[in-house]
């Protein structure tokens, strides 16, 4: 395979200069912006939450990633779009099992290895613009939130990721249509793509972070001290 090989898979993309896609381009501070929100969010709530952290310097390795391959736009600057964005995926999946389902380590591993696979054969199936890979994230959402919903002390996650969802759907929809609406609107539906996502992200971020410790489990809760 050609590395070097241009991409040019986008309505914005007339040529293989570098500033051929500005819209695409700077709309990825959008992730850079969502990984600020959270930090700041993260060191309130004491800066100790480590994988809630890695998450966050993923998602802002995401808008830096998809910013490189939207200029440069080869074969080999793609994998600095999708191996950040595929990194939180999986990520945020396993924290998932572990932080909202208290799942131990081993069968949450094994999870989300199977979650992967299916998501790897997904990306093989050419079909709704590319992105049927994105299915299998949607569908976890939507069923997390689901299993969630009935916790009386999850349900304040179980919301947050039925709207990620909801938004992360919407971002779907978009990202289908960018090259049928070429002709009559040039400039694509990617940039919508990239700002929603960003709220999506910022959304599963914000919700990881409360949780760990709002859903602390009773015992934790019965050792912090109250106020007086």
């Amino acid at each position: 395979m050609d590395w070097r090989a241009p991409v040019m898979d986008y309505c914005e993309r007339q040529s293989s200069a570098f500033w051929a896609e500005p819209a695409n381009a700077l709309t990825n501070f959008a992730f850079v912006i969502a990984a600020a929100a959270a930090f700041v969010l993260w060191r309130r709530r004491g800066g100790a939450d480590y994988p809630a952290l890695a998450l966050i310097i993923v998602t802002a390795s995401v808008g830096v990633g998809s910013f490189i391959f939207h200029t440069i736009a080869t074969r080999g600057a793609m994998l600095l779009d999708v191996i950040p964005i595929a990194i939180f995926i999986y990520g945020y999946f396993l924290l998932a099992l572990r932080r909202y389902f208290r799942l131990p380590m081993a069968p949450a591993a094994a999870l989300t290895l199977a979650f992967a696979a299916i998501s790897f054969f997904a990306t093989t199936i050419e079909a709704l613009n590319g992105s049927v890979g994105y299915l299998p994230a949607l569908a976890a959402l939507a069923i997390f939130a689901a299993l969630l919903w009935p916790r009386g002390e999850r349900r304040a996650t179980a919301q947050a990721l039925a709207a990620a969802a909801l938004i992360f759907a919407i971002s779907l929809a978009f990202r289908t249509i960018d090259r049928a609406i070429c002709p009559a609107f040039p400039l694509g539906a990617h940039v919508l793509w990239h700002m929603l996502n960003a709220c999506v992200l910022w959304l599963l971020l914000r919700a990881a972070i409360l949780a760990d410790r709002d859903q602390a489990s009773p015992i934790q809760n019965a050792k912090e001290p109250t106020a007086a």
